[in-house]
């Protein structure tokens, strides 16, 4: 597993190397790599598909440009991660609207007969989840959704990693409380 994480790294160095030198295949690999998670970031973060399709061609046009300034100190989904959030962020201040969250990825994996029951455990979490603060949000996406280290999510957030700590902690914390006391209505 540790030797897969590497060699993806690795290839996605590379390939963002290529695109900034103009490589078009290099390009459509890191799409093809990368679009389901960016997809899913923004269709969380609008709570639209519209919206979240709008902000993912968005991001990869950025990559297309912003290439060049990726360095490979950091993985390369860590940086598209940011450039993902700060996408999303600049796109609902230009139009106006407030983000809403609904991070699915949070809901256990549990086999049900029933597809409403299913419906409405990822509405109660979408639900809490949108009650957190931003940052606390930020962080457990960063942690659990894209399973950053604490120091990975600490560079992609711009805080300390003690800080990212502690958001996840509360976001845990909050969403467990929220979640127990929905079971028991």
């Amino acid at each position: 597993m540790v030797d897969e994480i590497s060699d993806q790294r690795e290839r996605d160095r590379i390939s963002a190397r290529a695109v900034a030198s103009g490589d078009a295949d290099a390009f459509e690999s890191l799409v093809r790599v990368h679009a389901d998670a960016v997809y899913g970031h923004c269709l969380r973060f609008f709570g639209e598909r519209t919206a979240a399709e709008d902000a993912t061609q968005e991001v990869f046009l950025k990559v297309l440009r912003q290439a060049g300034s990726y360095d490979g100190r950091a993985a390369f989904s860590t940086w598209l991660y940011r450039l993902t959030r700060n996408t999303c962020l600049d796109l609902a201040r230009a139009a106006s609207r407030r983000p809403v969250t609904a991070d699915l990825s949070l809901l256990p994996d549990r086999p049900s007969s029933d597809p409403m029951a299913v419906r409405d455990d990822a509405d109660v979490l979408r639900r809490a989840v949108a009650t957190l603060p931003p940052g606390e949000r930020d962080a457990i996406a960063a942690i659990g959704l894209y399973e950053m280290t604490y120091a990975e999510a600490a560079r992609t957030l711009g805080v300390a990693i003690g800080t990212v700590k502690s958001r996840v902690f509360r976001a845990r914390k909050a969403l467990v409380e929220a979640l127990s006391e929905e079971e028991e209505r």
